[in-house]
């Protein structure tokens, strides 16, 4: 058995091999398929126009070797890097503020340990290309600098697309574009997607929604870090390239598919939880085992499971949950 997978993390001690092998073996039929589909699609070409059959096939998985293009084109950071051609390495020659280098080079070695490929010992060590990344954006969006969980989420785009200036950009199409204001100082587009969540449960969940009132759970204690950290770290890596593609394409909404299918799937189960530890422990637990690890089937769920979700009907939650927090506030 292999300790290291394919994107460089090593595999828990507790990794259950067995139903791994059983799922990938059935995936790799449909990435074979799927591989097809979409070399027809591009045929060769690096560019594709969005159409309800890109949306669709990029809901079914976008085959690794085509991955970083398509992110790259569908997030508008294609179009980007080509309006400012050498931008990033002017970035990265110019005036550093030393206060955001100290605060990157702190994390450094956080972002990862479990991944061969950010190890000092690696050759080549993603290190320097995640500081290089994060610095340059730090730089490029002086309003958000540097936030824990930027990291996470650069060193993921540099694994897939193995090019610094492609993740500057995917970068800034997600903290600029795709995710409101998550990773600015008061992260108050954070906090308002976690409340607006907590809106949404109470919707389509009510039984979850009520149970968080009567024991006095927050949601940001619970689904925090799947927002800031894009369910890195949370879900299986398949599994989150997965949501990212279409994350990239559709925007924000997505996060908030994934989050209410986990809780649907898992509402008894979380329904069990007695006392407010409880119900941490439970939500930690529903990111794990064969409903997650089996991403293409865990894919088919969001766009079912939750039902319908306007991007009208969150806008409305939003401005309603922002303006209770800045009320708060």
């Amino acid at each position: 058995f292999c300790r290291v997978d394919p994107y460089g993390f090593e595999r828990p001690e507790d990794f259950d091999y067995a139903s791994y092998e059983a799922f990938f073996s059935r995936y790799l039929v449909v990435l074979t398929r799927r591989a097809i589909k979409w070399s027809k699609l591009l045929k060769g070409k690096n560019s594709i126009q969005k159409s309800l059959k890109v949306k669709r096939y990029i809901r079914k998985g976008i085959p690794n070797e085509h991955r970083a293009l398509v992110w790259m084109v569908v997030s508008g950071a294609q179009t980007n890097m080509e309006q400012n051609p050498g931008y990033y390495h002017r970035l990265l020659e110019g005036e550093k503020n030393a206060k955001l280098l100290e605060a990157i080079k702190t994390d450094m070695n956080r972002t990862f340990p479990d991944n061969v490929k950010f190890r000092k010992t690696a050759d080549p060590c993603l290190q320097h290309a995640l500081y290089n990344v994060l610095v340059a954006y730090g730089h490029h969006n002086k309003a958000v600098g540097y936030c824990q969980g930027m990291n996470f989420i650069a060193g993921y785009l540099i694994l897939i697309t193995k090019n610094e200036e492609e993740s500057f950009w995917l970068l800034d199409a997600l903290i600029g574009r795709i995710l409101p204001d998550y990773y600015s100082p008061a992260m108050l587009g954070l906090k308002t997607d976690q409340e607006v969540l907590g809106e949404l449960v109470k919707m389509k969940v009510p039984a979850v929604g009520e149970l968080m009132e009567r024991h006095g759970v927050m949601w940001t204690l619970v689904v925090s870090r799947w927002f800031i950290c894009l369910f890195i770290d949370i879900l299986p890596v398949e599994t989150v390239l997965r949501i990212w593609d279409c994350l990239f394409y559709e925007g924000s909404k997505i996060i908030f598919r994934v989050a209410l299918t986990l809780i649907k799937q898992n509402q008894a189960f979380i329904l069990e939880a007695t006392n407010f530890p409880d119900i941490c422990d439970k939500f930690k637990q529903i990111t794990k085992g064969t409903f997650v690890t089996e991403c293409h089937s865990f894919m088919q769920k969001i766009f079912t499971d939750p039902g319908s979700l306007s991007m009208a009907t969150i806008n409305k939650l939003r401005e309603t949950c922002r303006e209770k927090l800045l009320s708060q506030g």
